[in-house]
Protein backbone atom coordinates (compact mmCIF):
# COMPACT_ATOMS: atom_id res chain seq x y z
CA UNK A 1 0.00 0.00 0.00
CA UNK A 2 1.73 2.92 -1.26
CA UNK A 3 1.89 5.80 1.60
CA UNK A 4 3.14 9.77 0.95
CA UNK A 5 4.08 12.07 4.25
CA UNK A 6 3.98 16.05 3.33
CA UNK A 7 6.25 18.27 5.57
CA UNK A 8 7.38 21.75 6.03
CA UNK A 9 4.02 24.07 6.73
CA UNK A 10 4.14 26.16 9.23
CA UNK A 11 3.27 29.74 9.73
CA UNK A 12 5.47 32.14 7.76
CA UNK A 13 4.79 35.82 6.43
CA UNK A 14 3.97 37.44 3.40
CA UNK A 15 7.11 37.85 1.11
CA UNK A 16 8.90 34.69 3.01
CA UNK A 17 9.60 31.07 1.22
CA UNK A 18 9.07 28.30 2.04
CA UNK A 19 9.82 24.36 0.69
CA UNK A 20 7.23 21.41 1.29
CA UNK A 21 8.79 18.28 1.19
CA UNK A 22 6.65 15.27 0.11
CA UNK A 23 8.45 11.41 0.99
CA UNK A 24 6.62 7.98 -0.41
CA UNK A 25 6.56 4.40 0.52
CA UNK A 26 5.04 0.94 -0.44
CA UNK A 27 5.46 2.10 -4.40
CA UNK A 28 8.10 1.89 -6.80
CA UNK A 29 8.37 6.08 -6.58
CA UNK A 30 9.41 6.33 -10.37
CA UNK A 31 6.83 5.65 -11.99
CA UNK A 32 4.74 7.64 -10.79
CA UNK A 33 3.39 11.30 -11.39
CA UNK A 34 3.18 13.34 -8.39
CA UNK A 35 1.06 16.51 -7.96
CA UNK A 36 0.73 19.07 -5.24
CA UNK A 37 -2.81 20.46 -4.40
CA UNK A 38 -4.14 22.85 -1.50
CA UNK A 39 -7.22 22.81 0.03
CA UNK A 40 -8.72 26.08 1.66
CA UNK A 41 -12.18 26.45 3.51
CA UNK A 42 -15.01 25.99 1.62
CA UNK A 43 -13.08 25.57 -1.42
CA UNK A 44 -12.64 22.35 -3.83
CA UNK A 45 -8.57 20.92 -3.69
CA UNK A 46 -7.36 23.13 -6.40
CA UNK A 47 -4.41 21.75 -8.54
CA UNK A 48 -0.64 23.26 -8.21
CA UNK A 49 1.89 21.48 -9.67
CA UNK A 50 2.37 18.05 -11.14
CA UNK A 51 5.79 16.28 -12.53
CA UNK A 52 5.69 13.19 -15.13
CA UNK A 53 8.00 10.24 -13.44
CA UNK A 54 11.15 11.35 -14.79
CA UNK A 55 10.46 14.64 -13.64
CA UNK A 56 11.41 16.33 -17.04
CA UNK A 57 7.83 17.77 -17.73
CA UNK A 58 6.36 20.04 -15.42
CA UNK A 59 2.53 21.49 -15.38
CA UNK A 60 1.46 24.30 -13.28
CA UNK A 61 -2.46 25.79 -12.14
CA UNK A 62 -3.59 29.18 -13.10
CA UNK A 63 -2.94 30.53 -9.23
CA UNK A 64 0.68 29.78 -9.32
CA UNK A 65 2.04 32.77 -10.69
CA UNK A 66 4.97 31.78 -11.24
CA UNK A 67 6.11 31.59 -7.58
CA UNK A 68 6.04 27.83 -7.37
CA UNK A 69 8.47 25.40 -8.43
CA UNK A 70 8.55 21.80 -8.01
CA UNK A 71 11.36 19.38 -8.28
CA UNK A 72 11.21 15.04 -7.56
CA UNK A 73 14.31 13.41 -6.47
CA UNK A 74 13.22 9.43 -7.76
CA UNK A 75 16.74 8.28 -5.80
CA UNK A 76 15.34 8.82 -2.38
CA UNK A 77 11.22 9.00 -3.42
CA UNK A 78 10.72 12.80 -2.91
CA UNK A 79 8.94 15.89 -4.27
CA UNK A 80 9.55 18.97 -3.31
CA UNK A 81 7.24 22.31 -3.40
CA UNK A 82 9.10 25.38 -3.18
CA UNK A 83 6.70 29.04 -3.02
CA UNK A 84 8.67 31.89 -3.08
CA UNK A 85 6.99 35.34 -2.00
CA UNK A 86 4.25 33.85 -0.29
CA UNK A 87 1.32 35.55 -0.48
CA UNK A 88 -2.15 35.65 2.07
CA UNK A 89 -3.77 33.23 -0.35
CA UNK A 90 -1.29 30.90 -0.57
CA UNK A 91 -3.03 29.80 2.37
CA UNK A 92 -4.65 26.28 3.25
CA UNK A 93 -3.66 22.84 3.45
CA UNK A 94 -0.91 21.48 0.72
CA UNK A 95 -1.46 17.84 -0.08
CA UNK A 96 0.89 15.34 -2.12
CA UNK A 97 -0.88 12.79 -4.64
CA UNK A 98 0.55 10.55 -6.47
CA UNK A 99 -0.77 8.60 -10.15
CA UNK A 100 -0.25 6.20 -12.97
CA UNK A 101 -2.42 7.80 -14.99
CA UNK A 102 -2.21 9.60 -18.08
CA UNK A 103 -4.84 11.76 -18.76
CA UNK A 104 -7.17 14.60 -16.37
CA UNK A 105 -4.66 15.01 -14.40
CA UNK A 106 -5.21 18.47 -13.36
CA UNK A 107 -8.38 16.63 -11.25
CA UNK A 108 -8.04 15.42 -7.67
CA UNK A 109 -10.24 12.42 -9.05
CA UNK A 110 -7.11 11.24 -11.27
CA UNK A 111 -5.13 10.97 -7.99
CA UNK A 112 -4.77 7.75 -6.15
CA UNK A 113 -2.45 8.11 -3.20
CA UNK A 114 -3.09 11.30 -1.42
CA UNK A 115 -1.11 12.58 1.86
CA UNK A 116 -2.54 13.43 5.26
CA UNK A 117 -1.41 17.07 4.22
CA UNK A 118 0.41 20.23 5.42
CA UNK A 119 -1.17 23.67 6.69
CA UNK A 120 0.75 26.64 5.59
CA UNK A 121 -0.45 29.59 7.19
CA UNK A 122 0.89 33.47 5.87
CA UNK A 123 -0.03 36.11 7.75
CA UNK A 124 0.48 39.76 7.09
Amino acid sequence: QGRLVESGGGTVRTGDSLRLSCIASGVPFETYSVAWFRQTPYEEREFIARLNPSGSIAYYGGSTGGRFAMSRLNNVNAAYLEINNVELDDTGIYYCAASRRTVDLDLSTSWDIWGRGTQVTVSA
